[in-house]
């Protein structure tokens, strides 16, 4: 049985002249939890879109064992459809009819909105449209999760509290995840494995195991310990850098959006 859920063997990708990604080979195993960083504007996104199929690459080959569902940075709930008719667009792909309210109904709860359930997006804070978009993602069958940095127009403490909203759904409802995130700590919280890319052309510059089992608090030495030494890999000083911002991080590697 192969356990590799996600296998990319000297993958690289251009936009016309512009070489994006270079020669990057990667396995992911089903069940884990995979986050990538690297530089703003070194093609993360762009890796996404390859393991999802959107794009194709330019040489190298993909091979995806399931279906994979994308979560975006950008609010991707349509504004005419209630919480409940968001989060039903994700059981479309379920076969049969058959329990679909009561699937339904138990998404709602999974997020704790059964009181929202009527609301249209632009009466929900962002926090919950973001957990209804999680939630309209994890409502199919989709066994590769992809997260294009779902936190990134949050602010700090809303996102520390998705982050464990999110820890506790792919725990209930388990998923292979591959998590694009600038914030360091997110990755090292979050994630069994971390990959740190260069920047453009993307290549993969290190690979760090996360020793501790998830959930994981910000402060837990194993996170706390992986963000110094994705620093040091970044060229940052660890004593007066706690967390790299998006733009430390472009300017860490050269990169830029």
């Amino acid at each position: 049985m192969n356990d590799k859920a996600v296998r990319l063997q000297s993958v690289s990708h251009h936009f016309g002249s512009v070489e994006v990604i270079r020669d990057l080979s990667l396995e992911v195993s089903h069940g884990e939890y995979v986050a990538v960083v690297g530089p703003s504007g070194s093609g993360k996104t762009t890796l996404l879109n390859l393991i999802s199929g959107f794009l194709e690459p330019s040489s190298g080959t993909i091979t995806r064992r399931g279906e994979s569902r994308m979560v975006h940075q950008q609010d991707g709930l349509y504004p005419w459809l209630t919480a409940r008719e968001n989060i039903a667009l994700g059981l479309r792909t379920r076969r049969g009819t058959a329990g679909r309210p009561g699937r339904l109904e138990a998404m709602l709860d999974l997020i704790g909105l059964n009181g929202f359930a009527d609301h249209y997006p632009h009466q929900l804070s962002g926090g919950m449209r973001q957990r209804v978009e999680l939630a309209r993602a994890l409502a199919g069958e989709a066994e590769i999760l992809l997260l294009d940095e779902p936190f990134s127009a949050l602010d700090y403490l809303t996102r520390v509290r998705l982050r464990g909203e999110l820890e506790r759904l792919i725990r209930e409802r388990p998923r292979t995840v591959i998590l694009v995130t600038h914030h360091l700590e997110e990755a090292a919280q979050l994630a069994d494995r971390v990959v740190l890319l260069t920047g453009r052309p993307a290549r993969i510059r290190c690979v760090l195991e996360i020793p501790r089992p998830r959930p994981r608090r910000p402060t837990d030495p194993a996170v706390v310990e992986a963000v110094e030494r994705l620093l040091g890999e970044l060229g940052a000083d660890p004593e007066t850098s706690a967390i790299i911002p998006p733009d430390h991080v472009a300017r860490a590697d050269g990169g830029g959006r």
